[in-house]
């Protein structure tokens, strides 16, 4: 008889259960906790099981347990959640990639057109838009809004961070002052006069100050890292995710020292980042299909699978007012909008996004309204409203 072989596979792991890493900020060595799952065929196995390679002996045992594993259910997602209901509104510039959408002041809802070259608003009261065109090959990737009503933009094929001014509808550019930064992607404000950003292709991580249009570059010392989604914690520290490793970066304000922290699997691919009130890093791991914790304070890592495993290609993430994570499955269709508490560690429910979205890059959580905007490769802007109901709604 052949032996029976049982390989870990965490990767795969079912969605809700916890793998819990300790990760030194010094080494990329990194343990794994009980409570991790393996793979039998294509069913999921908890660890405690895992017995390597098993002789032909233990074989009725062993086959027992895999028969009550298969019929055993796997369990549902979390019995509270936020109820929401998503709209979407079509963009009237077809073929445009709206996306990276941001509430001003005013209530207006900004976005760019990447493909389309330009800046645009749009009023939920009236439902009407207007359109501010750019440079023809700007290709803004990117937008935020100051308390002031400028819009910033990253000119992402040229090389520079734009401001719009909505009222005289006039453009000052800030140019890279190093060729190689050619590609400025997603802007923060860090609530102290200035914008950081990612260069992701350029491998920068940047900082502009407002007050005099300086630009400050910090090179990330891994190869082709590709700094992606970038959030600021309460003490205005910038935190990055690398889309081209398998690492989070962070930058000290005060020195520009950047500092790298692997993450626990090789494969990991983290592209969007968010920051809880309690300044913990969540991330999504475009990859794999996780949604990770990291503390700053302790260098633990914590993982969770997504509901759709190795198949959901997380994307777009924001963080509410309650703490409550929402990111959006880009690997399945119809597109999933994904909800996670982060106090009582479980997922609160799947909503399919009606259009499919195609994908959702980036959001924005308007804290006024309890709305999260989007736009989507399907054409559309996006609002997903949250309620405080406690029922599950898909």
């Amino acid at each position: 008889m052949k032996d029976l072989i049982l390989e870990p596979h965490p990767v795969q792991a079912r969605a809700g259960a916890t793998i819990d890493w300790e990760l030194s900020r010094t080494s990329s060595h990194a343990t794994a906790r009980p409570g991790t799952w393996g793979r039998f065929g294509s069913r999921l196995i908890p660890e405690e099981l895992w017995c390597g390679r098993i002789n032909g002996v233990a074989m009725n045992a062993i086959v027992l347990i895999c028969l009550s594993l298969l019929l055993s259910p796997i369990p549902a997602l979390g019995d509270s959640a936020a109820k929401i209901v998503i709209d979407e509104w079509p963009v009237p510039w077809q073929g445009t990639r709206p996306r990276d959408p941001y509430v001003g002041p005013e209530g207006l809802v900004w976005f760019v057109g990447q493909a389309g070259h330009y800046v645009a608003s749009f009023d939920p009261a009236t439902d009407e838009f207007a359109r501010f065109d750019l440079e023809s090959g700007t290709g803004p990737h990117n937008l935020i809004v100051g308390d002031d009503g400028m819009v910033w933009y990253a000119g992402n094929l040229k090389a520079h961070i734009g401001r719009l001014d909505p009222v005289s509808g006039a453009i000052r550019k800030y140019p890279m002052p190093d060729s190689r930064a050619a590609d400025p992607h997603t802007l923060v404000f860090d609530g102290q006069g200035h914008i950081w950003f990612t260069v992701q292709w350029g491998n920068f991580v940047g900082r502009l100050r407002i007050a005099d249009g300086t630009v400050e570059l910090v090179e990330v010392p891994t190869p082709r890292a590709r700094p992606y989604g970038i959030a600021v914690d309460s003490g205005g520290r910038p935190w990055i995710v690398e889309l081209g490793s398998n690492k989070l970066a962070s930058v000290d304000p005060e020195t520009l020292q950047l500092e790298e922290i692997p993450l626990p699997r090789e494969e990991a691919r983290p592209r969007r980042l968010a920051i809880t009130s309690d300044d913990q890093v969540w991330y999504v791991d475009y990859a794999g299909g996780y949604l990770g914790r990291y503390d700053p304070a302790t260098g633990k890592i914590e993982e969770w699978p997504t509901p759709s495993a190795d198949q959901s290609g997380p994307y777009g993430m924001v963080v509410d007012n309650r703490d409550r994570l929402w990111f959006v499955e880009t690997g399945v269709s119809p597109n999933q909008f994904v909800g996670f508490d982060t106090k009582a560690r479980t997922y609160i429910g799947s909503t399919p996004i009606p259009s499919g979205a195609g994908s959702v890059r980036h959001m924005y959580f308007d804290a006024k309204t309890s709305d999260i905007w989007f736009g989507t490769d399907t054409n559309n802007l996006g609002r997903a409203r949250l309620s405080e109901s406690a029922e599950i709604t898909g």
